[in-house]
């Protein structure tokens, strides 16, 4: 850990200061100090909308300070109504255990939570400390600190009330960021934790927490709040979205070859701004990359580097080179070993724009069937047996990245890819991959 950094000038070059309360750049200058960020825990695991918040856990830590990261098991029952038009599903007691414990493993890739340093990271569940707080002792203790008015005046509320959504807004929702307050209250007389961070459409829910601090306990007790803006695509989209859905950090989810991929293809301005964001790369190289990049953006230097650090953080170095072995299997000089390397999931992703087609698998029985017969007339590889044959006379049809010595060669059951597939290449760019079915 490296305690000689400052954390809140690392934000702020980094461009990940949206809001911050007087007092917190004074207080992070005089001692170490423990700071949170909320994590929901509505599915088990993060996607890369969630990097933000644990990327700014990580540089807290590396400049020497302690992070905590507190997954809503409590809250996560509940629903918060930031920045949300509808109150959402309730997670029932044992699916919000299991997504506990596969977040955890996913965080323990960005913060060190297994050595002794004393700013080591920790993961808190506030259900740990609100399941056995009752309702009466909850309105009683919290709920008389924190008056309507104050809450009413809070943005995602009033956006809420104001008739913005049709929906309403459940008295179960609006009692959502007293609850979120109390865990900073929790944390704070707890863990002495007097920082909390989050994402800028939490700046109401965290206040509301340094507020009940100063109510419950005294004026003298101080704590504080930062944001980070709210990332956005340079064509005002959403980030972390495909028509897929998002990007998620468990290779079951999204693949670590898709997950490359999105870092790999976004915008040369987003390129800029997100290896700041999502590396730990110091000033120094991001400033010199992006010169670089500027002066050959056609070599996308920048995409390169910031798929290669975010890849390798969340997935680690081998997936990483697999990741990229499979993306020259489309655009560069592959071998029927780089077949054979990917697993199912990913040798879908990469052919999923191309035509498919399903045969029976019975024809592959045995000595097999003629490739032409196969390409040209089971499929629609080819539009006609003689088109076939004179483009493997000319050395342009591939079977599994190996040219075609014959149009009549075998194909059989050896030749599938993961049991099911075979994939047909006509000369250098067209693809078509067939299912036995």
């Amino acid at each position: 850990m490296t305690s000689d950094m400052n954390f809140v000038e690392e934000l702020k070059w980094r461009g990940m200061i949206h809001s911050m309360m007087p007092g917190t750049e004074e207080l992070l200058a005089k001692e170490t100090v423990t700071a949170y960020v909320g994590i929901d825990p509505t599915a088990d695991s993060l996607h890369i909308g969630h990097l933000c918040g644990v990327m700014m856990l990580r540089h807290f830590q590396r400049c020497g300070h302690k992070p905590l990261a507190l997954i809503g098991g409590a809250t996560g029952m509940i629903g918060d109504p930031s920045g949300k038009s509808q109150e959402r599903n309730l997670l029932n007691e044992e699916t919000l255990r299991h997504n506990v414990e596969c977040i955890k493993k996913q965080l323990g890739r960005f913060l060190d939570f297994e050595s002794e340093a004393p700013n080591k990271a920790e993961l808190v569940n506030n259900y740990d400390w609100m399941k056995d707080f009752s309702f009466l002792n909850f309105a009683r203790d919290i709920g008389k600190c924190i008056t309507v008015n104050y809450m009413m005046a809070k943005d995602s509320v009033k956006r809420r009330l104001n008739g913005e959504f049709q929906e309403g807004m459940s008295f179960t929702e609006f009692t959502y960021q007293l609850l979120q307050g109390y865990d900073f209250l929790h944390l704070y007389e707890t863990k002495n934790c007097k920082l909390q961070m989050g994402g800028s459409d939490q700046w109401g829910n965290i206040t509301t927490g340094t507020e009940l601090i100063r109510r419950k306990l005294g004026n003298e007790h101080e704590a504080f709040a930062l944001t980070c803006p709210l990332i956005t695509k340079s064509d005002g989209k959403k980030f972390g979205k495909t028509e897929k859905g998002n990007i998620w950090l468990d290779r079951e989810r999204t693949s670590p070859y898709t997950f490359y991929q999105f870092w790999l293809n976004v915008a040369d301005a987003d390129a800029e701004r997100y290896i700041k964001i999502f590396t730990s790369l110091d000033k120094e190289t991001i400033d010199a990359l992006i010169e670089e990049h500027r002066s050959q953006p056609e070599l996308r230097l920048l995409q390169k580097k910031l798929a290669e650090e975010v890849t390798v953080m969340v997935h680690g170095r081998e997936e990483y080179e697999l990741a990229v072995e499979a993306s020259n299997i489309l655009f560069g000089k592959a071998t029927k070993e780089s077949l054979t390397k990917l697993d199912e999931q990913t040798l879908l992703d990469v052919f999923s724009g191309v035509p498919q087609y399903e045969f029976d698998s019975t024809l592959l029985q045995g000595e097999g069937i003629k490739a032409v017969d196969l390409f040209a007339e089971q499929t629609q590889c080819f539009a006609s047996k003689g088109e076939m044959r004179k483009l493997t006379q000319g050395g342009g049809v591939s079977l599994n990245k190996e040219k075609l010595a014959s149009f009549d060669r075998m194909v059989n059951q050896s030749d599938l890819l993961d049991g099911k597939y075979l994939l047909v290449q006509q000369g250098k760019k067209k693809y078509f991959l067939l299912i036995a079915k």
